[in-house]
């Protein structure tokens, strides 16, 4: 006969595993996407969506300065969306006649279809479809893009050099903290996990909670500009948002891409005359210093370069605001 202590500690090793196991099985089963924070639901509702094959593209197109006609479309990196120009939207506003972000598929408010092979190349065609439907496609564009940005920038300015039907007239482009060499770049532990093992990615995407999110996100911003309790949530609600979480894996392939394709989005980068800049964090473990920044600086003499105060991290436009855009005015009145 089990002892009354026996059954009182399995009691209680069964109400452990009970806790462990409700949130798991809670986020498992989808709890719903968190609410949208007054800041998100402002961004949210100053935009507009257009359609792209089908999906809804989410993007704000906000005119600003009176008696200039300049244009800077801005992209965003991965995983979180065009929220992470809004510390630097105003001040870009008084100087531009217009600014422009989008969503893009599979991210932030934009659709996110799955299954779908997400790629570099739709995303670009994306942009080109944005600057057709705002009229913009006879205008020359300025160019701003970050991370996972930064490698459609390069399939836009390819398409460009190309002269391919539909590119765009690009004016300038800077680039800022992303993974543009496959050889100085590396990628967190659960972004290799989710691009490369088909078996587990469906269960991790589901499993990656809050905690595992921010403890990923904070890794890439430098220790005294780490990101406020509400601006994590931010990131993290438009993740969440239309189950975002579920196509990570998928977009993740753009990594395995930029391998691929190194040569025509390298290549191009190395060989273009359009005005280029580089504003980098140095403190970035994902693209580190000063290995990134030489091999560039290398590569890409004809670029100009801005390396940010040295505990700035992987985003520069959040964690220096200030910094990134006088880095960006000064290139921008330099040619």
């Amino acid at each position: 006969v089990n002892s009354p202590t026996a059954e009182l500690k399995m009691r209680e090793w069964w109400v452990h595993v009970g806790l462990i196991c409700i949130p798991l099985v809670a986020v498992y089963l989808h709890i719903p996407p968190p609410q949208l924070s007054p800041a998100l639901q402002k961004w949210h509702s100053s935009g507009e969506v257009f359609h792209f094959r089908g999906r809804e593209i989410f993007y704000r197109d906000s005119y600003g300065a009176l008696g200039s006609s300049d244009v800077v479309i801005l992209l965003h990196g991965f995983p979180t969306s065009s929220f992470d120009w809004n510390k630097i939207w105003e001040p870009l506003t008084q100087h531009f006649h217009r600014v422009i972000a989008l969503d893009f598929l599979g991210f932030g408010f934009s659709d996110k279809p799955r299954p779908h092979r997400y790629s570099i190349f739709e995303q670009a065609s994306v942009v080109e479809a944005l600057v057709a439907h705002l009229g913009l496609s006879n205008q020359r564009v300025n160019l701003v893009s970050h991370d996972y940005g930064d490698t459609v920038a390069l399939e836009l300015l390819f398409r460009t050099d190309q002269n391919r039907t539909g590119h765009l007239i690009i004016n300038s482009l800077c680039l800022s903290n992303g993974g543009i060499f496959p050889e100085t770049h590396y990628p967190r532990l659960l972004q290799k996990l989710l691009k490369d093992s088909s078996f587990l990615a469906p269960v991790l995407t589901r499993l990656t909670n809050y905690m595992i999110f921010q403890k990923g996100i904070g890794d890439v911003f430098g220790p005294y500009t780490q990101p406020t309790d509400a601006e994590f949530w931010d990131m993290w609600t438009g993740l969440r948002y239309n189950d975002g979480n579920l196509v990570m894996d998928s977009i993740l392939q753009y990594i395995n891409q930029r391998l691929k394709h190194r040569e025509r989005w390298v290549g191009v980068l190395t060989s273009t005359f359009v005005p280029l800049h580089m504003i980098y964090g140095p403190l970035d473990p994902v693209n580190p210093h000063p290995q990134f920044i030489r091999l560039y600086q290398q590569l890409v003499q004809r670029s100009t370069v801005t390396i940010l105060d040295e505990h700035i991290s992987h985003y520069p436009q959040l964690e220096d605001p200030t910094g990134f855009l006088n880095a960006y005015f000064n290139f921008i009145h330099s040619f």
